[in-house]
């Protein structure tokens, strides 16, 4: 796993599929999603790094269900007894009590989809013991205050996370960067196509300098303007 400092408080911890995010507030952390199934020991490993405690983490804020976000969350959740926290459509997922929908894959997107999950661990997903319950609007205590933006569309339940006085934003897999130039795209493997792209476009509206995406390279210095231009390419499909 590759840890990348973004920001003085902020570090970028990035696995073979996904990534995470370690924001540090004096004397306590938040994680930002937790890597996939068997992450949790990384994660330890390098937040100690940092010279930081693991035991210090003391939330887990989940973007959405996908296991390449949740499936260490159990796993931290555990050596400090952090609290774990996803939006109300995906909490039922996230602790196993029904099954995610299926992402409605476009042609193009299969193969890439297909070679995503062969590089996902294998293994059962250790559900956290409570996920607590998330609404559109809600503010965390971290960050100066993070405001919760539900962004449904890659997952009905999909959040970003907006920090004004730092001008961050988390937008889970809401937003992507492309791996080949690190332009700004909307993110693949989606439930519905419509309602991601009018997601994709509410984030683009917010003052924002720094962007952290669940996959790709952070955009830091001038993100809002960045993902602007990018939101104004898609168009929303016509229903029916």
């Amino acid at each position: 796993m590759d840890v990348v400092e973004i920001l003085p408080r902020l570090h970028l911890l990035r696995f073979p599929v996904g990534q995470a995010y370690l924001w540090y507030d004096d004397g306590e952390l938040t994680l930002i999603d937790a890597g996939p199934v068997g992450s949790g020991a990384s994660i330890a490993g390098a937040i100690t790094s940092l010279g930081r405690d693991p035991g210090a983490v003391r939330r887990i804020v989940l973007t959405h269900f996908h296991e390449d976000h949740v499936g260490g969350a159990g796993e931290s959740a555990v050596l400090g007894g952090a609290e774990v926290l996803a939006h109300h459509l995906d909490a039922p997922v996230v602790r196993g009590e029904v099954p995610g929908p299926p992402p409605v894959l476009e042609d193009w997107e299969r193969p890439i989809h297909a070679e995503a999950a062969r590089h996902l661990p294998r293994g059962d997903i250790r559900r956290p013991s409570a996920v607590t319950e998330l609404e559109d609007g809600d503010v965390l205590a971290f960050g100066g205050g993070a405001r919760v933006v539900h962004a449904p569309g890659h997952t009905d339940g999909s959040v970003a996370l907006h920090l004004p006085q730092y001008g961050v934003l988390f937008t889970g897999d809401a937003v992507a960067a492309s791996p080949v130039d690190g332009s700004v795209l909307l993110g693949v493997f989606n439930v519905d196509r419509a309602r991601a792209v009018a997601s994709f476009r509410r984030l683009a509206a917010l003052d924002t300098e720094v962007a952290c995406f669940g996959h790709g390279d952070p955009v830091i210095g001038g993100a809002g303007a960045a993902l602007r231009r990018s939101a104004d390419k898609y168009t929303v499909p016509p229903r029916g």
